[in-house]
């Protein structure tokens, strides 16, 4: 069955954390759901390139790029970024097994930056319309405008751009009109986004479910997690958020 027949599994930021994906997904086989990971599968938790690849090889999913997998690939290409990329959580050996794997190194720089599903639900990974930037006037439909132009710029040393778009901190939840001109712009009904989090044991929704932050700190490796961070403020089916 093709995964836009399926119904919709949301996965906020899991930064690494391999043990509790695999008890949150549990729940839901791969054959009857669309799994979309909003990005940043790695950094903080000693698993990042393992959630990569258990995303990838997921039967019926979708990974957003975020900006911690591109801060990986900026530190994988230029040897002078793995300070940085080390300072917000990258783990060397991560590093050193993306280098030895070609092939994932390849799926990753593939993966797009924005995802409009089938119920014309956008999921991006911040909560920003910095994305924009990469539109173009009479361009045909700008989110294969965002996703072809955020793609070339990961193909062809554009990390910089890139994290300044991807890590942007979420502007929706307090300017419901910039909101709305991104949904209109993008053809979207909602947007679907992590990467900032929210305090909430169940995902945060603003303005009546046009903007929703899945980011619920979900790894217990992040410099932010709380015990009372339960798996269901990241991980929600596309069905709850209606």
């Amino acid at each position: 069955m093709a995964s836009e027949n399926l119904p919709a599994l949301i996965v906020g930021d899991v930064h690494g954390d391999l043990e509790r994906l695999f008890q949150a997904l549990r729940p839901y086989p791969a054959d009857e759901w669309h799994t979309v990971f909003v990005g940043d599968l790695v950094d903080y938790g000693m698993f990042g390139v393992g959630a990569l690849r258990y995303a990838r090889d997921r039967a019926n999913t979708t990974v957003v790029i975020g900006n911690h997998e591109v801060a990986m690939l900026w530190a994988l290409r230029d040897p002078a970024r793995v300070g940085f990329w080390m300072s917000i959580g990258g783990q060397e050996h991560d590093l050193a097994e993306l280098k030895r794997d070609a092939a994932l190194q390849a799926w990753l720089r593939e993966r797009p930056a924005l995802v409009r599903l089938h119920d014309g639900t956008l999921v991006q990974h911040c909560g920003h319309d910095g994305y924009a930037r990469w539109m173009a006037p009479n361009a045909g439909d700008a989110v294969d405008t965002v996703v072809a132009r955020a793609r070339d710029l990961l193909m062809h040393g554009g990390e910089a751009e890139l994290w300044d778009v991807l890590s942007a901190r979420n502007v929706f939840d307090q300017q419901p009109e910039r909101l709305q001109r991104w949904l209109e712009a993008t053809n979207s009904r909602r947007v679907v986004f992590g990467h900032t989090p929210h305090n909430g044991r169940t995902p945060a929704i603003y303005h009546g479910g046009k903007a929703i932050n899945v980011d619920g700190v979900f790894s217990r490796s992040h410099a932010k997690y709380r015990r009372v961070s339960p798996i269901a403020a990241s991980v929600v089916t596309l069905d709850a958020l209606s």
